[in-house]
């Protein structure tokens, strides 16, 4: 990482001091330098410019600057409408590149973030408060552009207060070019990472930089699409305290994490890293095959494989997460209401492979499962995981479905949001999926919450997990109006492993250590993980319309009668 030099774009010299915007307190400026332009008292991120930025992000040595490609010299400052400013629009051009350096509000070319090849494109909000004209739409559009072509990473920085009102509506269509452009990327399944610092508004936020496959805030920032002076003096509503923060953006949904400055070339590194190609030489994996027939299960009685499966102590998507799967990046929101903690997802790689888990959580401690509630899913759960699915069939990524709840919320406020819609939808959407789903039972299986995320090419279950139409308490008390009947509907169900695999609900079992899977996680796990990489074997080569046509037909056969069978009945 190049050590950050600042300017005084955001702070005030006092000698070697500078006085932090946030806490008032006077910090050395190389002590600032050194900690890239954070506060060490308050944490407050003083605004950096755009070679800052990229130099902060990207190895020492290997930016290859091509703005000029984009923007010629003869182009930069032309007034394309006349527009009747107090001061013409080109001596105000003029002048921001003068004060900045630059020759617009955006610098981009070619770079390598820990050896991965990358385009880079970062905004400067010293030009003209980081307003999008023509130049800078067409800058962020030929830096997607020449991502897609030669496939290669895109890394987006905003810093903007918008549109640039200076080019009329001319700067209006910059949104869709770049929103196009961001598009393409999706088609052609080239990853695209947005990092949105502060301040970012306007076209910028409601364009290019809210569709990355990725999307991060710096801590701190500002981020929506009216500024808070707007949305005062237009619809005249108070504003709440923390409005339009990252923090705010994060707790309702619309970023995929917030992350301290320090921490932003690492984490970037690692999603580069986790979406490599899968390793050419298969890995050897360890662990206790899964086991594809009824008779070699031994059978045992259901009430108790019910108990087995709730265990305070069984491991939750989490504890898979990290004994199983490597370089997991967590990624959240449902990118229209905000975050369930009940469902938890994001890429990872397992035995070689890249992939893309989704799974319900629990957690073990009573803190931990009313966080997660219980695992049971609130829509935007349930949307926050149609969102992976979309992300996943974009990049060519495999999904792997980790399910362990009781059933989806039925609450009001889940019915208020939709909650049939949101499984229906996320039921759909894993049914066309063009990649490679599976799908393990690790626990309990429960309802249409499970089956969410359950439609898949190879169901796979724990040999201590059950899954059913409904817990066995709902059963007894709907049908002998008693719960105290539920482990005699837990045997007239059919839910255990054993049975369900002799119906061909899943298609292998996962073994468990002896007494349950809560005794050793890490032998669970490590069978959990041959299991699954066994079946991306399999699944790898399996030509896409095949791979639709035989998931359909797995769905479309369960409890199919024949037309003497229909007259017979």
């Amino acid at each position: 990482m190049t050590a950050i030099r600042l300017t005084s774009a955001s702070v005030r010299d006092v000698g070697d001091w500078q006085v932090c915007p946030g806490c008032r307190g006077l910090l050395y400026r190389k002590r600032l330098e050194r900690d890239l332009g954070v506060c060490a008292e308050c944490g407050y991120h003083t605004q950096l410019t755009a070679r800052q930025r990229i130099a902060q992000l990207v190895d020492a040595a290997t930016f290859v600057e091509l703005t000029h490609e984009a923007i010629p010299g003869d182009q930069a400052g032309r007034d394309p409408i006349g527009f009747g400013d107090r001061r013409n629009y080109p001596k105000s051009h003029a002048a921001a590149a003068e004060k900045s350096g630059e020759v617009e509000a955006v610098v981009f070319g070619t770079a390598e973030i820990d050896g991965f090849e990358v385009v880079v494109a970062a905004m400067d909000f010293r030009f003209m408060g980081g307003s999008m004209g023509s130049a800078v739409g067409e800058c962020v559009a030929v830096a997607a552009e020449r991502a897609r072509r030669t496939r290669t990473p895109l890394l987006l920085v905003t810093a903007s207060s918008g549109a640039r009102m200076q080019e009329g509506c001319l700067s209006l269509m910059q949104l869709a070019k770049t929103a196009q452009a961001m598009a393409g990327l999706r088609q052609d399944g080239v990853l695209s990472i947005c990092v949105l610092t502060n301040p970012t508004f306007g076209g910028v936020s409601a364009s290019f930089a809210s569709l990355g496959h990725i999307v991060l805030a710096e801590a701190g920032a500002l981020i929506g699409f009216a500024g808070p002076r707007v949305i005062e003096q237009t619809v005249r509503q108070e504003l709440p305290a923390g409005f339009q923060t990252a923090e705010f953006l994060l707790e309702h949904g619309m970023v995929d994490g917030v992350v301290a400055r320090p921490g932003l070339r690492p984490l970037v590194r690692r999603l580069l890293s986790v979406h490599r190609p899968d390793d050419r030489k298969p890995r050897k994996v360890s662990g206790a095959p899964p086991v594809r027939r009824a008779k070699r299960l031994g059978s045992r009685d259901p009430w108790e494989v019910v108990r087995r499966a709730r265990h305070v102590d069984r491991p939750s998507t989490t504890d898979y997460l990290s004994l199983a799967f490597d370089e997991f990046c967590p990624l959240n929101g449902d990118r229209t209401f905000g975050d369930d903690p009940a469902i938890v997802g994001g890429p990872a790689r397992i035995a070689g492979h890249r992939v893309m888990v989704i799974g319900h959580q629990k957690g073990h401690t009573t803190s931990d499962r009313l966080a997660s509630n219980f695992g049971m899913a609130h829509p935007e759960g349930y949307r926050k995981a149609h969102r992976l699915m979309d992300y996943a069939a974009s990049l060519r990524l495999p999904v792997v479905c980790l399910v362990d709840t009781p059933g989806a919320f039925p609450g009001i406020e889940a019915e208020q949001r939709g909650q049939s819609a949101a499984i229906a939808e996320c039921i759909m959407r894993s049914s066309t999926l063009p990649v490679p789903v599976i799908s393990v039972i690790t626990g309990e299986g429960g309802s249409g919450g499970a089956l969410a995320l359950a439609t898949a090419d190879r169901v796979l279950m724990l040999e201590n997990g059950f899954y059913s139409v409904i817990s066995p308490e709902g059963c007894a008390a709907i049908l002998w109006r008693s719960a105290e009947e539920a482990p005699e509907a837990a045997r007239a169900l059919r839910i255990t492993a054993p049975e369900l695999l002799g119906l061909g609900i899943v298609d292998a079992v996962v073994p468990e250590p002896e007494g349950g899977a809560h005794v050793t996680p890490e032998v669970a796990a490590d069978n959990l993980r041959k299991a699954v990489a066994e079946y991306l074997g399999e699944l790898a080569d399996v030509p896409t319309n095949e791979l639709l046509s035989q998931r359909y037909q797995r769905f479309r056969a369960y409890g199919k009668w024949q037309a003497s069978e229909v007259r017979s009945a």
